[in-house]
C-alpha cells in the first residue's frame, strides 16, 4: 500500500485553525471576567447586547400616596410625576497584546491562560472601579468616574464619617467635609446601626442591602466580639469577596474600596481616607452594550498575533437616597 505523499496544504495552520482559537481566548476570558467581578453582581445590571444608540431612558417612577374615598365622591387621580434617568453608554475599555510567532503562544497553555486571566482581572477591575466611583453621585452628590477624584467630590449628603469629637467621646454619624475625619473616627458598631438606620428612614427595602468595605474595616469587625460569630460568618470568604451577614446587611471585602483623601493631602492625620459603601441593589445601575469579547488578528509585518478583549458599557446613580458612603480612616 503506498503512503500518502506528505501534503503541506493539509497541515493546520494558525489560518485554518483561526475560527477554534479565538473560542478558546474568549471561553477562559469570560471565566476571568465574571470571576473576578466584585460590585457589578452588587448593583442594577440592564443588558443592551445587540441594541443600537447610546444613551438610554429609564422610567423612574415617583411613589403614589393613598386618598379617601368618601361616599359618593369620585375618585382622586394622582398626577403623573415620572421622571427618567438617562445613562451614557461611553466607558470603553480594552486590552491588548501583541504576541510575536517565537513565543507560540497557541502551544503553551500556561502563556494563553495567564493572559486570558490578566485581560479578565483588568477589565473588571475597571468595571469595579467605576462602579465605586459611582458612589460620589449618592445623596444631592454629582457622579464623577475619574480617578482623579477627590474628597471635594465627596461633600455631599450622601458621605458620612464617624465623628468622635467631645469629652467625653461620643461618636456621631455626621456629614463628611474634606479634611475632618481624624485617626480616632474609627467604623464601629454605633456608626453601622446609625448608617442603616438612615437607610430605613429613607424607605429603601430591607432586602439587597450590601455593605462593601476595604480591609482594614474587616481587621476592625475581626476585633469586634459579637461580629465574630457563627451567626455572621462561616469563617471562609469566597471569590466574591462575601465573608457575612450583619443585621441582614451582606458584607463584602474589596481592595478597590476608593481613597477619599491620601495621607498627603489630608491636614486631620497622616494616613488615608478610604470610602467603604453600604447601598441596596438599584443605588446603582450599570448597561452593558457590549459583553467582554475577544478578538485575534495575525499581523504579517510584525510576525505576531494581536489579541484584545474589550467591553462597553455605563454607569449611572439610579437611586441616590439608596446609598451612603462611608469615610473611615485607614489605620
Amino acid at each position: 500500500m503506498a503512503n500518502t505523499p506528505f501534503a503541506p496544504d493539509n497541515a493546520v495552520t494558525t489560518t485554518s485553525a483561526n475560527d477554534f482559537i479565538p473560542e478558546i481566548w474568549s471561553d477562559e476570558i469570560i471565566a476571568a471576567y465574571q470571576k473576578n467581578l466584585k460590585m457589578a453582581p452588587l448593583v442594577k445590571r440592564m443588558s443592551m447586547t445587540g441594541k443600537k444608540g447610546d444613551v438610554i431612558h429609564i422610567p423612574k417612577p415617583t411613589r403614589g400616596t393613598a386618598n379617601q374615598k368618601d361616599a359618593t365622591d369620585a375618585v382622586t387621580l394622582i398626577a403623573n410625576t415620572d421622571t427618567e434617568l438617562q445613562i451614557t453608554i461611553n466607558r470603553h475599555f480594552e486590552y491588548s497584546r501583541l504576541i510575536e510567532d517565537i513565543v507560540e503562544v497557541q502551544a503553551l497553555n500556561s502563556l494563553r491562560q495567564f493572559y486570558t486571566e490578566d485581560a479578565g482581572y483588568a477589565l473588571a477591575l475597571q468595571i469595579d472601579n467605576d462602579l465605586h466611583a459611582a458612589a460620589t453621585g449618592f445623596g444631592d452628590g454629582t457622579m464623577n468616574l475619574s480617578p482623579a477624584a477627590t474628597g471635594a467630590d465627596y461633600e455631599n449628603s450622601g458621605t458620612f464619617f464617624n465623628n468622635s469629637s467631645g469629652d467625653p467621646v461620643v461618636y456621631a454619624a455626621t456629614q463628611y467635609t474634606d479634611d475632618t475625619v481624624a485617626v480616632t473616627d474609627v467604623f464601629n458598631d454605633q456608626f453601622l446601626r446609625a448608617m442603616i438606620q438612615k437607610l430605613d428612614d429613607n424607605n429603601v427595602p430591607m432586602d439587597g442591602r450590601n455593605l462593601v468595605i476595604p480591609p482594614s474595616v474587616r481587621n476592625t469587625i475581626m476585633g469586634i466580639d459579637r461580629y465574630v460569630s457563627s451567626d455572621f460568618v462561616a469563617g471562609q470568604s469566597t471569590n466574591s469577596g462575601l465573608i457575612g451577614s450583619l443585621y441582614g446587611v451582606d458584607v463584602y471585602v474589596s481592595a478597590n474600596c476608593r481613597t477619599i483623601e491620601n495621607a498627603a493631602s489630608n491636614s486631620a492625620f497622616t494616613g488615608d481616607v478610604r470610602a467603604a459603601l453600604l447601598f441596596h441593589n438599584d443605588a446603582i445601575v450599570m448597561a452593558e452594550q457590549q459583553a467582554v469579547r475577544s478578538q485575534t488578528q495575525y499581523k504579517q509585518e510584525y510576525l505576531s498575533t494581536l489579541y484584545t478583549a474589550d467591553t462597553l458599557y455605563g454607569v449611572q446613580v439610579y437611586r441616590p437616597e439608596a446609598g451612603f458612603v462611608l469615610a473611615i480612616p485607614e489605620l
